[in-house]
């Protein structure tokens, strides 16, 4: 999935995503340390920039919060797209920006 959005995307030819499932609890702890929030919540991403221009980036998903496949492959490639530098506001134009729209464009593609 990752890597799918990363060619629709044109990322540079190295780049590479780590996609991680993680228990609830597992979730909780990094929600903690990445963010200083506390719970669960249901995609973390990290994105590391590399010298040659690609990207590397870490996507972590608890799939206990997302509850269905369809959920799994939308926070996999909303993580996804958060590493290539794409964000949202929080709040209700959330569901409005570029960032979603070109999430459930890829997730209509990879779920039929």
């Amino acid at each position: 999935m990752a890597q799918q959005v990363l060619v629709w995307e044109r990322a540079p030819d190295r780049s590479h995503i780590d996609i991680t499932l993680l228990s609830p609890a597992g979730m909780r702890r990094l929600n903690r340390r990445a963010t200083g929030r506390r719970g669960v919540t249901d995609v973390i991403a990290y994105s590391l920039p590399q010298p040659d221009g690609s990207l590397l980036g870490d996507v972590y998903i608890c799939p206990e919060v997302a509850g269905s496949t369809e959920e799994l492959v939308r926070l996999a490639v909303h993580g996804t797209l958060h590493v290539l530098g794409y964000d949202h506001p929080e709040g209700s134009g959330r569901t409005r920006s570029r960032m979603w729209r070109l999430q459930e464009r890829y997730v209509r593609r990879l779920v039929p």
